[in-house]
């Protein structure tokens, strides 16, 4: 009879080695979720940051007039507030929205996301043209003005590299560029400072902004057909060749889509602002309807991501081309903004 005290070999402890093997695998597997959830985490925060690009958001351009200047009603608002306005909430928006600006961070996740920083460059874009169309166009009575000292002064602030991490900070220098334009928001609001809403003024920008709509169209369409190269052929003799655009790599795709996305978006709020601005002389050249088409065009570039990656099919086969979708809306936006400056030469 075997005594209750007396241990089996089953019951032994384990040795030195079996533990430390155990203590290894412990290790290993806590190390192991830890990075886990790490991964998740930084993903989980990246995705949150990129939701503005994914699911864009429109703002109130009348409340946002409202705010900057101070003023209850929006009545009391003088032309070109609300165009001003815009221009100064866009820059803003990149500075405080989720994430902050993330073009030139170089610490995780940001350094491995691709789609916000992209949409933040088109809303860049968008912003430097009309920063300089309000410098040199609607702050002008004419060709030889003198230039408003506080536009003169913000304007190049917008024009800032992207992608300065320090010394300086491009977030800094884009609020030295806010702060100008604040500066001239306060005073076009208390009837110091100069706007000129003619038509004239309004048909260079539109220029400006046909050329830039084209150049989208022309990148978006690039993602599914090579544009082979070819020349005109003039009284039986070969012109100048076409600059042939070589197709987009499919890494490159949502590149090019979410830039676009991101100066749509910003576009729209401006087209809104100048559609109350310009109301008058908008009214008068019967050029109210081509403004209408092009809002409702650049609504359409807003339009929820169904895919949570830039789906690139191409004629007529299973996948989507989310990038010719794209350029379709453009390029209606940019023929309404052809009928835009013919309606306003007249």
């Amino acid at each position: 009879m075997v005594s209750p005290h007396v241990s089996t070999e089953s019951e032994a402890p384990p040795n030195e080695e079996a533990a430390e093997e155990v203590r290894q695998k412990r290790r290993i597997w806590t190390f192991s979720g830890i990075a886990g959830a790490i991964v998740v985490a930084l993903f989980a925060i990246g995705w949150y940051w990129s939701y503005q690009a994914l699911y864009p958001s429109e703002y109130d351009i009348t409340e946002v007039a409202l705010e900057e200047t101070g003023v209850a009603e929006p009545k009391e608002l003088r032309q070109g507030v609300r165009t001003t306005s815009v221009l100064i909430h866009n820059m803003d928006f990149l500075m405080t929205k989720a994430g902050g600006y993330l073009s030139n961070d170089v610490m995780p996740p940001s350094i491995f996301l691709d789609n916000m920083p992209n949409w933040e460059y088109g809303v860049v874009i968008a912003s430097r043209d009309l920063a300089t169309a309000l410098r040199n166009q609607f702050s002008r009575a004419q060709s030889q003005s003198a230039e408003d000292k506080d536009l003169g002064f913000g304007e190049p602030y917008y024009y800032f590299e992207t992608g300065s991490w320090i010394l300086p900070t491009t977030e800094g220098q884009y609020q030295n560029g806010i702060s100008a334009f604040r500066r001239y928001l306060g005073r076009l609001q208390q009837g110091r400072a100069p706007f000129y809403p003619r038509a004239d003024n309004l048909n260079q920008y539109i220029d400006i902004l046909g050329k830039r709509l084209g150049s989208y169209t022309q990148r978006l369409s690039a993602s599914s057909k090579v544009h082979e190269e070819s020349a005109l052929i003039i009284r039986g003799k070969p012109s100048v060749a076409f600059t042939p655009m070589e197709q987009t790599p499919w890494l490159e795709v949502d590149d090019h889509f979410y830039e676009a996305r991101g100066y749509c978006w910003a576009l729209l709020h401006v087209m809104r602002a100048i559609e109350e601005d310009f109301h008058e002389i908008l009214r008068l050249k019967a050029a109210e309807t081509p403004v209408h088409q092009i809002i409702r065009e650049l609504e359409a570039t807003q339009s929820p991501l169904l895919s949570p990656v830039v789906l690139n099919g191409s004629g007529f086969g299973v996948f989507a081309n989310y990038s010719l979708t794209q350029a379709t809306y453009i390029a209606h936006a940019n023929a309404a903004l052809i009928d835009l400056r013919a309606l306003l030469n007249i």
